[in-house]
C-alpha cells in the first residue's frame, strides 16, 4: 500500500444540560472556542476564510489542526497524518481540547459535547468528514469508479456505524410549498447508521445542502498536478478507536484498489442510496442487497469480497496493510455472532447492546425519552459522564492509542507531514506582532509579499519555515496569539495564496 495523507473533520453536537445555563449553544461554542486560543494553544484567523468565517472564528493549533466555528457549532479538523496510530491520536487530542476548555470555564456539569451525527428531538446532522490524498491519476472521472467505491462506502456501516434510536424519513419535496407527501413513515427503533438516513444523492459536488454517498469535488489542497484529496462525509463519528481506525484503513485499502486497477465492476450495487438506508434500518441485520448485475446478496458478503481481493493482492506491502486486513477479518468474521460478539470494536454493537439491556432492565420502549438521552451520552466526550468511557475503563474497548500520546498530540504535530512545519509556524506567531495568513496550503506575512507554499504534504518545512523565519523582524513579542495590533492585518491577501497554488505545477 503507498503512502497516505489522512485527515479527520469532526462537528460536535452541544447540549445544554442545566436549564439555569445563561448561554445558548452557539454562544456557548464561541466562548469554548476562544478559551482554546486564549490558552495559548493556537492562533485565530485575522482574515476572513468565507462569507461566513470573519475573523476570530476560528484559527490553527500548536498540533497543526484546526478549531473553528461552522454554522454555530464547532469543529476540529486533524492535522495531516501519515498513518492510522497518528490519525486516531490527533482525532481523540481534538476531543480532549474541547473537553479541557469546557471544563476549565466551569462548564462541566451544565453543557456536554455530542461526538455524534444526529439531533433525535430535530433530526438536524451534523458531520464527520474523511480525507483521503491520492495520486491524480486515481480513476475518479469513469462513473463505474465512483459506483465502486459507492458500494464499498454503503455496505461498510455494518463495522464503522455508530447506531441511533429512531429515523429521519427524508423526502426531496419534503419542505416545498403546494407539494403534498404522502408517503407512510416507517417506524425504525434502532439503526446501525446516524448518517443514512441523511444522504440523499449518490454522487455530487456541492454537498453542504445536498449530501452524496461520494463527494466529486476537486479540492486537492495540495499541488493539483501531483494529487487529489478525496473528501467524503458519508461515515458516523466513531468513539471506538478501533471503528475509526477500521473506517479509515479500509476505506483507503479500497482506494487502493481502485488505483491498481483491482476493484471488480460485479461489486457495484443495483442501488446505493436505497441500499444504504435498508441496510442501515434492518432489525435482523441480514442486510440484504442487490448488485447492479442482478445477484442478490448481502453487504456481510460483498465485504467479505473486497476484502478476498484485498488479502491476494496488498498482505504484505506494509505493516499498517496488514493491520488493517487482520482487524478488518476479524471484525466481519464476528458479525455474524451478533452484537455482543463485537461490542469491543464496533459502536454500534455496543450502543445497541447497553439500550437493549437498560431497556429490559427497566421495561421501556424504544422511543422513551430516557433511552434516548442514553444514546446521546454514549457520544458525550466528557470522561466523566459520557457511556462510552466505561467500556474503555474496563478493558472492553480495543485501543489504537494511548492517553499519553493523546495528551502529547494536543500542543505537538505529528511527524513525516507539513502539519510539522505549520505547528512551528504557529508557535512562532503566538508570540509575535506580526501579521500572518495561514492555510492548509501555505501562508504569508504582512511583510512578505510571496507567500510561502507548502503543497507536498508528504514534506515536512519544519526547517524551510525555521530559515525563512530566521532573519525575520517579527515584531515585539506578545503576551497572546488570540490579539494582534490592527495595523498587522494589511497586505494580507487568502486569494493570492490559493491563486498560486491553483497554477503550480499546472499544464
Amino acid at each position: 500500500m503507498r503512502k497516505r495523507i489522512y485527515g479527520l473533520e469532526t462537528e460536535y453536537g452541544l447540549l445544554i444540560k442545566d436549564s439555569e445555563f445563561e448561554l445558548d449553544p452557539v454562544d456557548a461554542a464561541n466562548r469554548i472556542k476562544n478559551h482554546i486560543f486564549t490558552s495559548k494553544l493556537g492562533i485565530l484567523d485575522l482574515h476572513y476564510r468565507a462569507n461566513d468565517e470573519p475573523p476570530g472564528n476560528g484559527g490553527f493549533l500548536l498540533n497543526g489542526g484546526r478549531v473553528y466555528l461552522d454554522m454555530g457549532h464547532l469543529e476540529y479538523a486533524s492535522p495531516e497524518c501519515a498513518t492510522l496510530t497518528d490519525l486516531i491520536t490527533y482525532d481523540r487530542a481534538g476531543d480532549c481540547i474541547i473537553q479541557d476548555a469546557v471544563n476549565d470555564l466551569g462548564w462541566g456539569d451544565s453543557i456536554a459535547i455530542i461526538k455524534n451525527n444526529v439531533d433525535l428531538e430535530t433530526s438536524a446532522t451534523f458531520g464527520c468528514h474523511e480525507n483521503y490524498l491520492v495520486s491524480r491519476g486515481f480513476p475518479f472521472d469513469e462513473r463505474d469508479n465512483l459506483k465502486l467505491l459507492s458500494a464499498f462506502l454503503v455496505t461498510r456501516q455494518i463495522f464503522c456505524g455508530t447506531g441511533r434510536i429512531g429515523a429521519c424519513n427524508p423526502h426531496p419535496f419534503r419542505d416545498w410549498e403546494g407539494i403534498s407527501v404522502e408517503e407512510p413513515e416507517e417506524t425504525v427503533d434502532f439503526q446501525i447508521s446516524q448518517r443514512a438516513d441523511h444522504i440523499p444523492n449518490e454522487f455530487y459536488r456541492w454537498v453542504q445542502y445536498n449530501r452524496a454517498i461520494v463527494n466529486t469535488r476537486d479540492e486537492p489542497l495540495s499541488d493539483p498536478s501531483k494529487y487529489r484529496r478525496i473528501h467524503l462525509l458519508v461515515g458516523d463519528s466513531n468513539m471506538n478507536e478501533f471503528a475509526a481506525a477500521m473506517k479509515m484503513g479500509t476505506t483507503a485499502l479500497m482506494l487502493e484498489l481502485m488505483e491498481q486497477g483491482l476493484a471488480h465492476r460485479d461489486w457495484i450495487l443495483a442501488e446505493s442510496v436505497e441500499a444504504m438506508r435498508s441496510i442501515s434500518r434492518d432489525p435482523e441485520f441480514k442486510w440484504e442487497i442487490m448488485l447492479r448485475n442482478g445477484t442478490r446478496t448481502t453487504a456481510l458478503e460483498l465485504q467479505w469480497k473486497i476484502l478476498e481481493t484485498a488479502k491476494k493482492h496488498l498482505t504484505g506491502m506494509s505493516h499498517e496493510a496488514d493491520w488493517i486486513l487482520d482487524g478488518w477479518e476479524s471484525v466481519l468474521t464476528d458479525l455474524p455472532k451478533g452484537p455482543e460478539a463485537l461490542i469491543d470494536r464496533v459502536d454500534w454493537a455496543a450502543k445497541y447492546w447497553m439500550l437493549s439491556e437498560f431497556k429490559r432492565e427497566e421495561k421501556l420502549d424504544w422511543n422513551d425519552p430516557w433511552l434516548k438521552s442514553l444514546d446521546l451520552e454514549y457520544h458525550n466526550i466528557s470522561k466523566k459522564s459520557g457511556l462510552y468511557w466505561e467500556l474503555e475503563k474496563n478493558g472492553d474497548a480495543v485501543r489504537k492509542t494511548n492517553n499519553e500520546a493523546i495528551e502529547y498530540a494536543k500542543s505537538t504535530p505529528p511527524r513525516g507531514t507539513r502539519a510539522d512545519g505549520r505547528g512551528e509556524l504557529v508557535k512562532t506567531l503566538m508570540s509575535t506582532q506580526v501579521g500572518y495568513l495561514i492555510d492548509w496550503i501555505g501562508f504569508r506575512l504582512s511583510r512578505n509579499e510571496e507567500p510561502f507554499l507548502m503543497l507536498d504534504p508528504f514534506i515536512s518545512y519544519k526547517d524551510e519555515i525555521r530559515n525563512y523565519l530566521k532573519d525575520m523582524d517579527l515584531g515585539e513579542p506578545v503576551e497572546s496569539g488570540l490579539s494582534v495590533p490592527g495595523h498587522a492585518r494589511r497586505n494580507i491577501s487568502r486569494p493570492a495564496l490559493y491563486e498560486k497554488a491553483k497554477g503550480f505545477n499546472r499544464g
